[in-house]
């Protein structure tokens, strides 16, 4: 009787491999035993298992989808100061978290000072689209037009504009740190033209808009790009102190014991701010 068992054991761990069900190849004797000592039925038995194969799949491709995304660094929600900054509205960003914009594929402009918290929300904005299912990519605006200047120049702009198309939601971080040339402007404006109202972009930027010109170089430019974005689209501006500021400030004004007890300062920290967000 062992043997028997052992047997179609053997043939249902094939059968499940071939079927690509891995979660119920290992849990299916766990759960039969349980299923057992509780008098499950049997399609109580099998509805659980599959539960867990569909968890453990969604869960596999949500982890897919933020490496597709290439993420700079991991950021929830859950870690953003709201107290810090009142300017941002805590019920507003949860409601984009359930990311109903990207289906009416509405824009999200987060602008204000470098280290305000910025580009924190726009990537666990962007985290949660991947959470949710959605497909989504995180670029740099300089690494971006930088990409499709070289992609130009190698003849495989079309693929890389392909690839973009198949995004649901884009994040470009830090609009407005560097000033584009007049071909990476252009390249920057064909994205967000060819976005308009098929794919959600969530920009953040130091510049106020009147502003924009700096980047972008001519009025005109200026003026299409901004009327595409701001047509269907969420503006937040966070104000406050910079984070890295404060925290710099933080640890200069407190002081550090050395070994013999005296009062070491420490190296002279200057007040400047990183670009990155």
């Amino acid at each position: 009787m062992k043997s028997l068992e052992a047997k179609s054991l053997v043939l249902l761990h094939h059968h499940l491999k071939a079927l690509r069900l891995p979660t119920v190849a290992s849990e299916c004797e766990k759960v039969a035993a349980q299923a057992a000592a509780d008098n499950v039925d049997h399609l109580s038995f099998l509805l659980q298992l599959l539960e867990l194969e569909l968890l453990d799949r969604e869960k596999r491709a949500a982890e897919r989808r933020l490496k597709a995304a290439k993420f700079p660094t991991t950021k929830s929600l859950e870690n953003f100061d709201f107290t810090a900054r009142p300017s941002v509205s805590k019920v507003l960003i949860a409601e984009l978290a359930r990311c109903e914009y990207i289906d009416k594929h509405e824009n999200v402009i987060f602008v204000g000072n470098p280290g305000t918290g910025k580009s924190h929300l726009a990537i666990a904005l962007g985290a949660a689209a991947c959470q949710r299912g959605y497909r989504v990519r995180f670029f740099r605006v300089t690494e971006l037009v930088t990409a499709l200047m070289e992609a130009r120049d190698e003849r495989s702009f079309l693929r890389l504009k392909g690839q973009l198309a198949k995004c649901e939601l884009l994040v470009l971080d830090e609009l407005g740190y560097v000033p584009a040339s007049k071909v990476g402007a252009e390249l920057l404006f064909d994205v967000i033209s060819t976005a308009y109202e098929r794919t959600s972009l969530v920009i953040t930027t130091n510049l106020p808009f009147e502003s924009w010109t700096e980047v972008l170089g001519s009025e005109r430019l200026t003026g299409a790009t901004l009327d595409r974005l701001t047509h269907r689209c969420r503006i937040i501006e966070t104000k406050g102190e910079s984070y890295r500021l404060k925290e710099a400030t933080s640890r200069r004004r407190r002081p550090a014991r050395s070994g013999d007890g005296e009062v070491d300062n420490g190296p002279e920290i200057v007040d400047q701010e990183s670009p990155s967000e």
